[in-house]
């Protein structure tokens, strides 16, 4: 049981550390931006993920020999996750150009909650109503982050491409979820190059200006940062979490993101930061205290009626024993202690 413990512990600082590392692309995309363009932007943030971790692979002996590689019954989730990974900042380029920026970041956090939905309904994962109160919680505080005001959110055509966006990541989420236990690397490569591709091919069609080459190499020392490394600590994590456990701790990209923002651009944090931050750390709580597995030790009555091959009698034979009991993501098991403490005349307990 400690070693699932530590399996636990180990996945949320990994889905911590991949929010840390996401909340980079924030502060240093708006400085590129000014030179890049967004689809552009995009593209070299994928490319950036897929490259570094694949040269990270090569150097890596896990990575040449570690997890099992993809099979060809992985592929449907691959290329969903391609596919929903390429259409996703396209939606959600149009939303904003059909809405408020501020509209759209709060819609944005809708992912949290779709991905959670798809698992459950979709991928069958169990969703505990206290992962649910957590997950409330978290989307609180997301929309209190994102509220600049009575006029910053309006519905509009440009919303419902920023709730399709959301709706693609949720699948995408749960698209790597089900391939999660095979090779990161192979992933996180795969993810990285071909959406970095598509997104390329759609900067090229909108005719976007193609940057310098200093402004390249940033973008893609950027993307293997927040994109490669973040998603490949998210890919381990959704591996022992699940999907909608690791959407919710990923939640935590938006606060680090706006101090990072505080402290490189100077941009100001007010009071709203202030208890969004409190309502997302006590949605964290929850989320792991639904995380970690929760034990207790009972007692189990048995009875066994053995009959004899060829007699005539039947005799019952019961006896009592301690074990562990667990529960955890809607499972149970028992783990025997070894500990008998009644062993009857007859009785055979192992």
């Amino acid at each position: 049981m400690r070693v699932m413990e530590q399996g636990k512990a180990k996945a949320i600082i990994y889905a911590f550390l991949a929010a840390v590392f996401y909340a980079v692309n924030v502060p240093a995309s708006k400085i590129l931006l000014r030179n890049v363009g967004p689809t552009t932007m995009a593209a070299l943030l994928y490319l950036g993920a897929g490259i570094g971790i694949g040269i990270l692979s090569l150097v890596s002996r896990k990575g040449r020999a570690g997890s099992e590689r993809l099979s060809k019954k992985d592929f449907p989730f691959v290329i969903g996750m391609i596919v929903l990974d390429i259409a996703a900042p396209v939606f959600l380029m149009l939303g904003i150009s059909y809405s408020s920026s501020a509209s759209a970041s709060l819609l944005g956090n809708f992912e949290i909650v779709a991905t959670t939905v798809i698992a459950l309904f979709v991928f069958k994962e169990a969703v505990s109503a206290r992962l649910w109160t957590a997950i409330a919680l978290i989307t609180l505080s997301s929309i209190m982050l994102s509220f600049e005001g009575r006029d910053s959110f309006s519905f509009s055509y440009g919303s419902l491409f920023v709730l399709a966006a959301a709706v693609c990541w949720g699948f995408e989420n749960n698209c790597t979820r089900k391939i999660s236990s095979k090779s990161t690397y192979e992933i996180v490569v795969l993810k990285g190059i071909f959406s970095g591709l598509g997104s390329l091919v759609i900067a090229l069609i909108r005719r976007e200006a193609i940057p310098g080459l200093i402004y390249i190499a940033a973008a893609l020392i950027l993307g293997f940062v927040s994109y490669g490394l973040s998603i490949f600590l998210y890919v381990r994590a959704q591996n022992i979490l699940g999907a909608a456990k690791t959407s919710a701790y990923y939640a935590a990209a938006p606060f680090v993101g706006a101090f990072l923002s505080f402290v490189f651009l100077k941009e100001e944090l007010s009071w709203m930061y202030a208890a969004a931050l409190a309502v997302m750390i006590a949605g964290s709580v929850l989320v792991v205290a639904d995380t970690l597995i929760r034990y207790h030790a009972h007692m189990h009555q048995h009875s066994f009626i053995h009959t004899h091959d060829g007699s005539t009698h039947t005799h019952t034979v019961t006896h009592s024993h301690e074990h562990n009991h667990y529960i955890t993501d809607g499972n149970h098991g028992h783990h025997h202690s070894g500990k008998s403490l009644e062993k009857l005349p007859g009785a055979i307990h192992s």
